[in-house]
Formats: C-alpha cells, structure tokens, sequence
C-alpha cells in the first residue's frame, strides 16, 4: 500500500492577513495624547527695557518647597484651597480709580471682591508669581500651575455670563469656529483683558 502524504498548509496569504491586522490596529487604537498648560511666552525685552515697579499688594506669591508643600502668602495651603485664594487676590478691586504708567489700577467695576487695601489694585495689576525648588516635583508644579489657571477661567467665565450670556470657555470656541467675525473677536478679547494671566515664574531655588 503506498504512503500517503500529509498535504501542506498553504501559508502564502499568512503575511498579508498579518499586514491587514496591523493596519487594522493602527487605525483603531487610540493614542494617548500628553496634555499641557496654555501658556503664552513673552518675547525677549529690548536691551534697554526698565521692568515696571510693581507694588507688594499686587504681587501674589505661591512657593513650592523640596517637599512639594505650598506656601502661599507666607501662610501654608493646601492645593485644594489654592484656587479660591488666587480668585480673593485677583478680584479684589481695591484701587482708588489711579492711573499708573497709563493702566487703570481701580476702582473696577466688575470686580467682586472685598477691596481690600491691602491685596490688589485691579486684576491687569494683579501679578501671580509662582516660585518652585530644584526638586519640586513636576507634577505638583503643574497642578498648581493648572488651579490658578482655574481661578482666571471661573472669572473670565462669569464676567461673559453677565455681559454676553454665555461662558467663556463657550464664547472662545464660538470665536475659533469663526475667527472672522469681528463682534466675537470683540467680545473674547474683551475679557482676556478684563482677566489678564499674569503668571510669573521665577527661578527655581536650591535646597
């Protein structure tokens, strides 16, 4: 009796189905994208910039250790409060209607704060400086950098309820989705400069 065979797998089409599968996956898998802080920096001065004199009651100062612990206004915080502090401080409105190097420092109308005297004059007086150590962890660097960004949202975002009607954040990417229409670019730009982010970093410390 003679011996049969074992027939063979024909595996020629192997690589193309495994090419297939491959692109399958690329186009479906979701990539996980690395998220950052919406920060503008500033251009270098010019040689023979003076830098402004800014008074201490506009000058909010967060410090951030080697342990990661807050310090805000010589006083320690947790990050949970940090937003609510940096709302007081940047609503105060406690200017007296001055003009100072041809920027109105008060009284702001908007402002609902306690006008205080002794915090700051008007919100595009307010300066927020953010001071870190050498090894401060970046993480906690961002999410104190991402709660004061908060703070300036929740004012933008009720100051364009109470002129526009609608929120900030909405009217923003009203004005990206038509970024030729004029009243809109008014209307942003309106409270971008009602609610300037004056965020200062300074160089990081050594232990």
């Amino acid at each position: 009796m003679a011996r049969r065979e074992n027939p063979e797998i024909n595996a020629g089409s192997m690589a193309d189905i495994a090419f297939l599968l491959l692109i399958f996956f690329l186009v479906t898998t979701t990539m996980d994208v690395d998220s950052g802080i919406s920060k503008k920096l500033s251009e270098k001065p010019p040689k023979d910039f003076v830098p402004p004199i800014i008074k201490e009651r506009n000058i909010f100062e967060v410090n951030i250790n080697g342990n990661n612990e807050l310090l805000v206004e010589n006083e320690a915080m947790k990050l949970k409060d940090l937003k609510a502090a940096a709302i007081k401080f940047i609503d105060n409105g406690g200017g007296e209607g001055k003009v100072e190097d041809g920027v109105s420092t008060g009284p702001c109308t908007y402002c609902k704060g306690e006008k205080d005297p002794s915090s700051s004059d008007h919100p595009n007086k307010a300066v927020i400086s953010v001071n870190t150590n050498r090894v401060t962890e970046y993480e906690t660097y961002v999410l104190v950098q991402n709660e004061l960004l908060k703070a300036y949202s929740e004012l933008r975002d009720r100051l364009s309820n109470e002129r526009y009607g609608i929120s900030f954040k909405a009217l923003e990417a009203a004005y990206l989705d038509d970024k030729k229409n004029e009243d809109l670019k008014k209307k942003v730009e309106d409270i971008r400069t009602s609610y300037p982010q004056i965020i200062s970093d300074t160089e990081p410390k050594s232990n």
